[in-house]
């Protein structure tokens, strides 16, 4: 059952999502970018569509799912479900693909692709103002609203899916601290059980390098689930040839059908 599963979610995600073209090819490449754009503060500018090159599916994009590039030796690189104690490691053998939140339309805590910005897509917007940075993702009508003007985390709000979340500058790397999480999402979607625990605490590092690259890097920690921080690998995202994102469109009555299909089939096959 489990791959009929990841292969409906699979189906009805890419089924619904907008779908972006890379740029095409030009004859000629300067021999090197321009310098990262600067705000009139003097920080530089995070704002525009970013990417790893193509959309989910199209050439050059990391497959849905995908757990990213080999660690050293060609090891594969840790997962967050890979540090879990061992008290998680057992809870998460009871779950599987039908337990994931993403079926019900619901947003991740991080994102499948290891890029908060994407959530369960592949591409994402940042927007940014004299007093906040806005992160806009294509799934699930996303957005997370960063100000860097040295308020402190907000204690007057409700847990949510994405956190609550602050920033300030170190330098020309933007920094994010998240906490205040809910505990009834999973770090990733597709079917890779990732679940955490309200305790979650995520802190990011954006630096955009020149006009059209950033590197993200990431660190999570969950003292109640994890039996250390989960590093996470570092992302490079490049600007996208267009300025504005589309609307994912989610039906979960659509994807349930689909899973209750498969399990039906599965059962028959018994």
């Amino acid at each position: 059952m489990p791959w009929m599963v990841r292969a409906a979610i699979a189906a009805t995600l890419l089924s619904a999502a907008p779908v972006h073209l890379p740029a095409q090819t030009k004859a000629a490449e300067p021999s090197s970018p321009a310098p990262a754009p600067r705000t009139p503060d003097g920080h530089p500018d995070l704002s525009g569509v970013w990417w790893r090159g193509a959309d989910i599916g199209g050439r050059g994009a990391a497959p849905l799912g995908g757990r990213g590039g080999a660690g050293r030796a060609g090891a594969p690189p840790a997962t967050f479900s890979g540090l879990y104690q061992p008290s998680a490691a057992a809870k998460a053998k009871t779950l599987g693909d039908k337990d994931d939140p993403a079926l019900g339309c619901v947003s991740t805590a991080f994102g499948t692709l290891n890029v908060s910005l994407f959530d369960v897509g592949a591409v994402g917007q940042i927007i940014q103002t004299p007093k906040f940075v806005v992160m806009l993702t294509e799934t699930y009508h996303g957005f997370q609203i960063i100000p860097f003007d040295g308020r402190p985390h907000r204690d007057t709000v409700p847990p949510s899916n994405r956190g609550d979340a602050v920033g300030h500058w170190e330098g020309d790397t933007f920094v994010v601290d998240k906490t205040n999480f809910n505990d009834t999402t999973w770090i990733s979607a597709e079917g890779r059980v990732s679940f955490h625990s309200d305790a979650l605490h995520i802190v990011e590092r954006y630096h955009r390098v020149d006009a059209k690259t950033l590197e993200v890097e990431a660190t999570l920690e969950d003292p109640k689930v994890l039996s250390k921080p989960w590093v996470v690998p570092k992302q490079t995202l490049v600007l996208a040839p267009f300025d504005q994102i589309m609307e994912l469109a989610c039906d979960s009555s659509e994807v349930r059908s689909l899973i209750d299909a498969a399990s039906q089939q599965n059962s028959g096959k018994k």
